[in-house]
Parts: C-alpha cells; sequence; structure tokens
C-alpha cells in the first residue's frame, strides 16, 4: 500500500480529532522515522490542543537520556525490540503531561539490517493510563516507504485506543 502525504494527513486528521473528542494529548517518540510522525501530526490545523510533543531519539543515547530508556534494554534486546518499544512509550508518556503516547523504533534501510531483524522491522508501541501496547511489523520497499508504512501504523493503532478511551 502507497502512504502518500494526502493518506497520511488524512489519518493524522483523524486522530486529532478523536483526541480533541475526547479531551485527550500526545506524545511521540521516533527513532526510525526520524519526526516524520510529528510532522505529519502537525501538519493541519488546531493540533496544539493536543498535540504536546514529539522526541526524535535516533541515537541509543538519546533514548537513554530524552526518553530514560534503560541501556540494559538496549544491550540485552537492541533498540530494535519490543522492550525498547514500550520503554519508549511509557518514558515519554512519564515525562509529558499527556495521556497518550505512541514510540517508533526500526530498521528502515537502505543497511543496518540482519538475519533477526531485516529492513522493514519496526516495533510501534503505544501508551496510556492502562498501559503500553507494543506490535512488531515487518514493512516492504524502500526507507521512504519504511518509514511512511511505519507512521501510518502508528496513527491506525492511535486511533483505535483514543476511540477505546472513550
Amino acid at each position: 500500500m502507497v502512504h502518500d502525504d494526502r493518506t497520511l494527513q488524512e489519518h493524522a486528521r483523524q486522530v486529532g480529532e478523536a483526541l480533541q473528542r475526547y479531551d485527550l494529548s500526545l506524545a511521540v517518540a521516533e527513532s526510525c522515522t526520524g519526526g516524520l510522525l510529528a510532522k505529519i501530526l502537525t501538519d493541519g490545523g488546531g493540533a496544539s490542543s493536543w498535540f504536546e510533543r514529539g522526541l526524535v531519539v535516533y541515537s541509543n543515547t538519546a533514548k537513554r537520556e530524552l526518553a530514560g530508556v534503560p541501556q540494559r534494554l538496549i544491550e540485552q534486546h537492541g533498540a530494535v525490540s519490543q522492550e525498547v518499544a514500550e520503554a519508549l512509550a511509557l518514558g515519554v508518556l512519564g515525562r509529558a503531561p499527556v495521556t497518550h503516547s505512541v514510540a517508533v523504533t526500526g530498521v528502515a534501510g537502505p543497511e543496518g539490517g540482519t538475519a533477526a531483524k531485516p529492513v522493514g522491522t519496526v516495533w510501534i508501541a503505544w501508551g496510556s493510563p492502562a498501559g503500553v501496547q507494543a506490535r512488531m511489523y515487518r514493512f516492504p520497499g524502500d526507507r521512504d516507504a519504511v518509514r511512511r508504512a511505519s507512521v501510518a501504523m502508528a496513527l491506525e493503532g492511535l486511533l483505535e485506543r483514543c476511540q477505546g478511551a472513550a
């Protein structure tokens, strides 16, 4: 599936409406998407009423310093893992005055993949007062396609969780 700007912005508009409708707020922590999720979320007007902040935690140092991911998780599981995605979501949730968070970490390519974690492997985690949930995806395509698919799935999962919070 192609995730062009128009499609992603429509998903983001729906997320924004749901956050506003249910009086929820959001912070994001992103690694492989490099700020694309925050950009798409804030492209439309009115985002300041529900979008609090976005962290680009591209390096492991940033993951530790800005989102509080324990070094031992990175060492034991790698930056692209369920454990690190969950720690990112919980870290940004605990550091921002928000009700919801989403975190993305993965291998967008073209290099960096391994047999266990090939290019296109992405973990997305969603946090809320109810806890954190993470899911692993394997997206096909080049770097841009992987990043856009990651944003699309992050938004889709966020919309589901916002509607479920109502």
